[in-house]
């Protein structure tokens, strides 16, 4: 059979209805993996963007094999053709609610900023997360070129360059990672306690210096990080600064619906929340699914989409189940 792609086709995305089989919120990787998918099952689905995606700061995406080093906004409209390719809707808004429907059109009714509402016969979350900074000024302004917290996502990017390791509850450990890249990293205890006896002959043996004192600032000099100002106005040379935010899911949806978020904690330290769900993506409320970080605070981008993918086959089959469970009843009332 010959195989026809999405350029052979040449089908463009039909005009928005007001009912899909499947709503997704949220059109980044994760949202545009599984609506790629629901398209080639032949499934109705509509995607719905805030354009407002967390890795818009980063000048790249990295690991994503045969798309490594795309530009993330690359990437995305690349996936928004091959949606509409199938069929898929994407448009952008902003989901401010869902509420469950009965009768006839069963399903989810998904309610948008600007006042328009679709119904989804199942709804699937991808909204992600948002990354809170700790309180250091200048930070925010470099986040995501060299104001970093993930070595898998920049650190050849950095490697060899002077780095700083913010002080957080997970300073320590993303000290001992980030000398995997280069020889020249200083943990800055910030407003953390001195390391134990243990913690400090590791850091030694491989190297690490330990600054006590708060770090006040970030010295910009040409739109460059040269160094970490500390409160006691001592500037210390960086060209990097790592840092731990709190990553909390975007959840605003389902709390509509009763969903919960729940903490996640590394070595012993909350640093999230996220949605829990099962591995296909099934969350406590039927008909209801989730995708990427906001299901998985440590996902990178081709784990994301890759959960996009699972979330959808799951979806598919709920469907197909419910479909033949009414062709079965019709069948019986028509004998």
């Amino acid at each position: 059979m010959q195989d026809r792609t999405v350029q052979d086709r040449k089908v463009g995305p039909p005009p928005m209805v007001d009912g899909y089989d499947v709503v997704v919120v949220g059109g980044g990787a994760a949202g545009l993996s599984a609506a790629l998918a629901l398209g080639r099952a032949r499934r109705s689905v509509l995607v719905v963007d805030s354009g407002s995606p967390r890795n818009a700061p980063a000048a790249h995406v990295h690991n994503y094999l045969t798309r490594d080093g795309t530009p993330p906004e690359d990437l995305l409209a690349a996936g928004r053709v091959e949606v509409a390719g199938y069929g898929g809707v994407v448009i952008t808004g902003t989901v401010v609610s869902a509420s469950p429907t009965d009768g006839p059109r069963e399903g989810f009714e998904v309610m948008l900023a600007d006042g328009r509402v679709v119904l989804g016969r199942r709804l699937l979350v991808t909204t992600g997360l948002v990354d809170e900074l700790p309180a250091v000024a200048g930070l925010a302004q470099r986040w995501g070129r060299d104001v970093l917290h993930c070595p898998y996502c920049h650190g050849w990017e950095v490697r060899d360059q002077s780095l700083g390791i913010l002080g957080s509850p997970l300073g320590f450990h993303q000290a001992l990672l980030f000398r995997q890249w280069s020889a020249d990293v200083t943990l800055f205890l910030h407003d953390q306690p001195a390391p134990t006896e243990d913690e400090l002959e590791q850091l030694t043996a491989r190297g690490i210096a330990v600054v006590d004192g708060e770090v006040e600032a970030l010295e910009v000099t040409d739109d460059w990080v040269v160094g970490l100002r500390l409160r006691s106005g001592t500037v210390v040379p960086r060209q990097v600064l790592v840092v731990a935010p709190r990553f909390t899911a975007r959840a605003e949806v389902l709390a509509s619906l009763g969903v919960k978020t729940t903490e996640v904690e590394m070595s012993g330290h909350v640093v999230g929340t996220q949605v829990a769900a099962d591995a296909f993506g099934a969350t406590s409320v039927p008909g209801v699914w989730v995708a990427g970080n906001v299901a998985d605070l440590r996902a990178q981008v081709i784990s994301c989409a890759a959960a996009g993918l699972t979330a959808a086959a799951a979806i598919n089959g709920d469907l197909i189940a419910e479909e033949t469970r009414r062709a079965v009843a019709a069948m019986v009332v028509g004998r």
